[in-house]
């Protein structure tokens, strides 16, 4: 172990630098117009919105995540679907603090699509080797062991009922070695943990900056994802020093929400 430490040390020293952006996939109707987000420190993050458009939009159907291209190859079709359902989760849960999110779409209907377009495999070796370190060395935030992290790379737009482009998103991001991005023993543990932020981003990316954020609908539309919160997921990471899927992604369906 006396070998390992110093190994993890290296990589905490390390800058953490921001994520280099991905290539356009053509999964978006349109790239024009799409200019870079300043002041990010860990994602690549290009966006575009049409302001007056998306302030005339109350209703949103969220059309399921995809994959684009080769994002899954790297990983089991298992792996694939949590991923997907994970994304989905997060950018329900922030487009509902923004819209009205429905489960039938109409003629009147805005529309969100979300294409995965890179899952990076967690290097599971690595990550054994960081949760023992974080453990033995106290400190705030987590240390990794660098060539081991993974991320993710998603784009999302919404469309209005006519099916112009009203907002448009290509993000990416990798874990660090030195941060707040938890080792985890699953390939991909770190994707996962990339679609909160990417939730988020969406949520931003799709509504005016003037837009008051909602309190949680009720019932709410989110909620065949489970709990919107997950304290067994944060007890885990801080006993065990790793991030688990199976605590953390909400993956237990509650029932459906009443009509």
């Amino acid at each position: 172990m006396k070998h390992l430490i110093p190994l993890v040390l290296i990589g905490g020293l390390m800058t953490a630098c921001q994520t280099a952006p991905t290539v356009d996939t053509g999964f978006l109707s349109a790239y024009d117009g799409l200019t870079t987000r300043e002041g990010t420190l860990r994602a690549s993050i290009r966006e575009r919105l049409d302001t007056a458009a998306a302030e005339a939009i109350d209703q949103v159907y969220l059309e399921p995540a995809v994959l684009v291209g080769d994002a899954g190859a790297r990983v089991s079709e298992a792996d694939r679907a949590l991923v997907l359902r994970e994304v989905d989760r997060q950018v329900c849960y922030e487009v509902s603090e923004r819209f009205t999110v429905v489960q039938t779409p109409t003629a009147q209907t805005a529309r969100i699509r979300t294409g995965v377009t890179v899952i990076n495999p967690t290097g599971q070796a690595g990550s054994g080797v960081s949760a023992v370190a974080n453990v033995l060395i106290p400190g705030p935030g987590t240390l990794r062991v660098p060539g081991t992290t993974g991320g993710l790379a998603a784009e999302a737009e919404m469309l209005a009922p006519s099916g112009a482009q009203v907002a448009a998103l290509a993000w990416a991001r990798n874990a660090n070695v030195v941060g707040t991005d938890t080792p985890s023993l699953s390939p991909v543990g770190d994707a996962l943990q990339m679609a909160e932020p990417f939730g988020d981003a969406v949520g931003d990316a799709v509504s005016p900056s003037d837009r008051e954020v909602r309190s949680i609908p009720d019932p709410d539309p989110c909620a065949r994802y489970g709990p919107r919160t997950q304290p067994a997921g944060f007890v885990t990471r801080l006993v065990t020093g790793l991030y688990v899927p199976e605590v953390n992604t909400g993956n237990r369906e509650d029932a459906e929400p009443d009509e």
